[in-house]
């Protein structure tokens, strides 16, 4: 069972695991199970997608429950008058906060794009960070004799295709558990040591006007087992996931 994080006559908003896509998709034929199908089956009521998160993100997932509201709310996505929280843990100390504007390359999705040279260009992304923690592991890890970390606050103001995991690659604080745009050995050094398989990024909160009330509509979605395992193993549990001012 998806945790139901809200829900009225227009919108439910859920919890996602890790791992789950939102809804069917080319690049992963061979999956069975979709967000968008469980939720449906959950609740039993039709659901239609308004954003996307990532298959290996976790977090806040909206989904309308009716077309006049999914309408609403997708423009307000485009529009970004949506406001988005995620938390993350990645490599190396980042600075105490900051702003990553770094134009990313739309992603093809499949590769028949790819092959009829289809080309996208390149378009507006902005993500602000703030560091919440550092932890400093007794583990040798490509030429560095100890292995450093961050958790970080992320907000993203556009909503690119892996925009954060793009981002924080660009300014070389790769999110941990990212095999796409990771390091390969800080994930495998999480597998062994800590048994973290997953992307370490979760979507926290959002915050938006209701597209039909207009009132102000706040959710907030807990980390996962795995994910709450590893701030207590670092000694982050009691860190407060807010912006540092």
């Amino acid at each position: 069972m998806i945790e139901i994080l809200y829900k009225d006559a227009h919108l439910v908003i859920v919890n996602k695991p890790s791992g789950l896509l939102v809804h069917r998709s080319p690049i992963d034929r061979h999956e069975t199970r979709f967000a968008l199908q469980e939720v449906r089956d959950q609740i039993g009521q039709f659901v239609y997608p308004v954003h996307r998160l990532d298959k290996p993100t976790s977090g806040v997932l909206v989904f309308a429950l009716d077309e006049e509201a999914a309408k609403v709310l997708s423009l307000a996505f485009r529009n970004g008058n949506v406001k988005k929280t995620y938390i993350a843990i990645v490599r190396g100390y980042v600075d105490t906060s900051g702003k990553i504007d770094h134009p990313l390359k739309q992603m093809l999705d499949t590769q028949m794009q790819k092959k009829a040279g289809i080309t996208k260009e390149e378009q507006d992304a902005v993500t602000y960070y703030w560091r919440l923690a550092t932890v400093e592991l007794p583990y040798a890890v490509s030429r560095y004799p100890v292995a450093r970390y961050s958790l970080v606050l992320l907000e993203p103001m556009t909503g690119r295709k892996h925009q954060l995991r793009r981002h924080m690659k660009h300014i070389f604080h790769p999110i941990v558990g990212d095999t796409k745009h990771g390091r390969g050995e800080h994930n495998r050094l999480f597998r062994e040591k800590f048994k973290s398989h997953r992307l370490l990024l979760h979507a926290t909160d959002i915050v938006f006007d209701h597209p039909v009330t207009g009132k102000r509509v706040s959710v907030h979605a807990d980390m996962d087992t795995e994910f709450a395992a590893l701030l207590q193993t670092f000694g982050w549990n009691g860190i407060e996931l807010e912006r540092k001012k």
